[in-house]
């Protein structure tokens, strides 16, 4: 049976797929997968051992300019790769009209999230098969349950499993442990203040551990540089494709991270990893795996899920934190203190594993 699935975008998305194609390789033997993926993130479809091919699209470049993409050719060659192969059916695991958009060009019956369950209502219009999956769970149970549903198996106890070999990523073992900082995310309201990053680099370096920290923009660059400036301990690395962090993740000995893409990856690969919520629903969102520990704020506005902070602070919050240096104020629950503290217990029982 071969399959042709649409998930383009984001990182943590593509990521929760992947639990959903080692259920299906697992319950259907033989059965095979193209992915159609946003270019950025096609690295990691070809990752897992279900795939065959990988098959990038540019909506979001494309979208800019669209004569442009005509004129190259760029859609046509979209247009060609989905048509070359027969399948016998698309899943669209996305679920939103833009994805549910690209199915029109594969001749193939197409399963999808039913209105009330698609994050677009709009996209089951274009579904042949539309599947009710109930909200209010976490994503990669969401993706396993349609997957289930759409093949005709009976979904998997237990957790789901990414179905990547961390081992064949490493490529020598770390001359020293380390900890990896994934400080990187897309709302601002996200970033764990840039003051605590530093208090916890200096802490672990008392401990004599290392810190390394990986950028993908200009913005993080900068920002790895003052959280790491005059540290001996701190390590800014390269910058990186979506591969070479993963070698790096698959080395570490844990990782902190925030709400991030990366954070996913992290618990992909099965590394320890401490993330950081404040504005957002660790239950829905979070890293998900083995040794995935959430430390999600409990200020009266958490979880808000706002891109921008609205929170007024009271006379109180002005007397006791520094608002310049310790913003959002929902990040005050989770200081370098007590995430020191929770690091500590899960490097040491690492250590005893």
């Amino acid at each position: 049976m071969r399959v042709l699935l649409i998930k383009t975008s984001s990182l943590g998305d593509v990521i929760h797929t992947l639990p959903a194609l080692t259920d299906a390789a697992r319950a259907i033997p033989g059965i095979r997968f193209d992915w159609v993926v946003e270019e950025g993130f096609a690295e990691i479809p070809a990752w897992h051992p279900a795939v065959d091919k990988v098959i990038p699209v540019a909506i979001r470049r494309w979208r800019k300019n669209l004569w442009q993409t005509i004129k190259s050719g760029e859609w046509r060659r979209f247009k060609q790769r989905v048509r070359e192969t027969r399948y016998d059916l698309v899943i669209d695991a996305q679920g939103l009209f833009k994805s549910a958009w690209l199915t029109r060009y594969v001749k193939a019956p197409v399963a999808g999230l039913d209105r009330n369950s698609a994050r677009e209502p709009l996209a089951s219009r274009f579904y042949q098969r539309r599947l009710a999956v109930a909200r209010g769970q976490h994503a990669v149970e969401r993706v396993r349950q349609l997957f289930a549903l759409a093949l005709g198996y009976d979904l998997p106890s237990g957790i789901g499993d990414y179905g990547l070999n961390r081992s064949r990523l490493l490529e020598k073992p770390a001359s020293v442990p380390y900890v990896l900082f994934l400080h990187g995310t897309t709302w601002d309201t996200k970033h764990w203040p840039e003051a605590y990053w530093r208090e916890l680099a200096e802490r672990l370096g008392q401990a004599g551990i290392e810190v390394r920290l990986p950028w993908g923009n200009l913005a993080e660059h900068q920002r790895a540089d003052r959280i790491a400036s005059g540290l001996k301990n701190a390590v800014v690395l390269p910058k990186l494709n979506l591969a070479g962090v993963a070698r790096v993740l698959a080395g570490a000995k844990a990782c902190v991270a925030v709400d991030t893409g990366l954070g996913h990856l992290a618990a992909a690969l099965d590394v320890p990893t401490l993330s950081l919520f404040g504005p957002t629903n660790p239950g829905l969102t979070g890293a998900y795996g083995k040794g995935q520990v959430h430390l999600g704020s409990d200020f009266p506005c958490a979880p808000c899920l706002q891109k921008k902070c609205t929170y007024q602070p009271t006379a109180e919050d002005q007397r006791r934190f520094d608002l310049k240096r310790e913003w959002p104020l929902c990040f005050t629950r989770l200081n370098p203190e007590r995430v020191a503290s929770r690091l500590a217990a899960m490097l040491l029982a690492e250590d005893l594993r």
